[in-house]
């Protein structure tokens, strides 16, 4: 399970079909998929009541997906919209992936681009979080006089 201040995503794993071994990876990618499937429309009424009893709760969307073996998929996913301001040449840039094809919008340019980030610098946000990580570890040791009043 992960979160944000708009979204709750919740991926369940399910256990890896048997497949033949000269079934290849196709083969095993699309049994996955199946049994994802299945998986999907079998529990459909229960994590809808999960999603209505959470979202009233946490004030939260709550997402769903499902790995089994290598597949990941999702269901749903929200998409929040984010403000943001960009200068002349930042437009221009998202502008361009509009004209190029790569994208429908400047919300869905910028939304590929955030992706493309994503990916390719995917070791360098993970170390990003650790030392958040460390630093909200540091933050509860520090001074009781900062925490909490006593008296």
């Amino acid at each position: 399970m992960t979160f944000d201040n708009d979204e709750i995503l919740v991926v369940g794993q399910l256990k890896s079909p048997d497949v033949a071994a000269d079934d290849g990876p196709d083969g095993k990618g699309a049994a996955e998929a199946a049994r994802i499937q299945r998986f999907r429309e079998d529990s459909r009424e229960q994590r809808m009541r999960i999603a209505d009893e959470a979202q009233h709760r946490f004030r939260r969307r709550v997402s769903w997906g499902a790995t089994c073996g290598d597949t990941t998929l999702y269901f749903t996913t929200a998409s929040a919209p984010v403000m943001t301001r960009l200068r002349m040449p930042e437009r221009a840039v998202l502008d361009t992936l509009i004209d190029a094809g790569v994208a429908r919008s400047r919300s869905d340019a910028l939304a590929w681009c955030v992706r493309l980030v994503g990916q390719n610098e995917a070791a360098w946000i993970a170390e990003l979080r650790t030392a958040f990580e460390q630093v909200e570890t540091v933050r509860a040791q520090g001074p009781s006089s900062t925490r909490t009043e006593e008296g």
